[in-house]
Parts: C-alpha cells; sequence; structure tokens
C-alpha cells in the first residue's frame, strides 16, 4: 500500500481498508497483477476530476483540420478562377485545406474532361502553397479534389 501520510508497506485489506477510512480517503488498486497488488489512498473523487481535466487539455491543445469548399462550374472563366484561386491561397496559408469542386449542372455532366482540366490547372496554379492530397475524382454530379496545406504539415 502507498499513498499520502501511509507508511508504504504490506497490509492486510481490512487493515488497509480501515486505514483509507481513517484518512477519510478511499483504497484504490493500481496494479492488480502485481505480487503482492498495490492499492493507493487517494480520493477518488479528485483523481478522477484531476483526470478529466488532463484529458479536456488535451483535447484542446489536438490541432483541429478546418476544410473550406471552393465551387466551380464547368465553364468557369478565367477571373472567376483568378478570383477563387486567391482565395484558396489565404486559405492555404491559414493552414486549412482546400476542396474544390466543379458542380455538373443537367446535361453538362458531358463536359466532365472540362472540369477534370479546371481542377488539374488548380492544383498546378497551388502547387507552392499546397500538395494535392486526392486527384480529381467524379462522384455523382461532382468532381473533387482535395488540397492540404503545405503550413500545417510543418507544424506537425
Amino acid at each position: 500500500m502507498v499513498g499520502e501520510n501511509v507508511n508504504v508497506g504490506i497490509y492486510k485489506i481490512d487493515d488497509a481498508i480501515e486505514m483509507a477510512k481513517k484518512a477519510g480517503l478511499d483504497l484504490v488498486e493500481i496494479s492488480p497483477k502485481a505480487d503482492p497488488p498495490v492499492c493507493k489512498v487517494i480520493d477518488y473523487s479528485k483523481f478522477k476530476y484531476e483526470q478529466k481535466k488532463k484529458q479536456k487539455e488535451i483535447k484542446s491543445k489536438a490541432h483541429k483540420t478546418v476544410i473550406k469548399e471552393i465551387r466551380f462550374g464547368p465553364n468557369t472563366d478565367d477571373h472567376d478562377f483568378n478570383f477563387k484561386l486567391e482565395h484558396a491561397k489565404k486559405f492555404l496559408a491559414d493552414g486549412a485545406k482546400v476542396k474544390a469542386f466543379v458542380h455538373f449542372h443537367g446535361r453538362s455532366i458531358v463536359f466532365a474532361e472540362r472540369g477534370e482540366l479546371l481542377l488539374l490547372r488548380f492544383a498546378k496554379e497551388l502547387e507552392e502553397h499546397g500538395k494535392v492530397e486526392q486527384l480529381p475524382k467524379l462522384e455523382g454530379k461532382r468532381m473533387n479534389l482535395i488540397i492540404s496545406s503545405k503550413v500545417s504539415s510543418k507544424k506537425k
């Protein structure tokens, strides 16, 4: 048995429980597979509170990935393309991922190769700001491309 204000030693279970009660604390088994099992005299509710607090702190320090979406049409012209490209550069500089997609309306799905060329051009323009995580892939009426930031990969 170990703990605060307790002489470290081997005690009978009844004696250990009695010592914990006198101290107004709980007897907690720490390593049951040891020979003899190790128990600690602590305030169990305070111990659980501290554990929860540590877990919350670890969770708050974890890096959260932000995904920004940029939408194109299959016939997006140069001005719109450049405008959205500047937004994507800013998002990547902030450490976010960019999900660019071309949405095909009605019969425009016939021009799927236009959408793919547009996304490949977009990826080529952003080469120095981020790396392509997923190449253009057609899913239903959308063709997606995912680019992750080079800034976030340096932080890790």
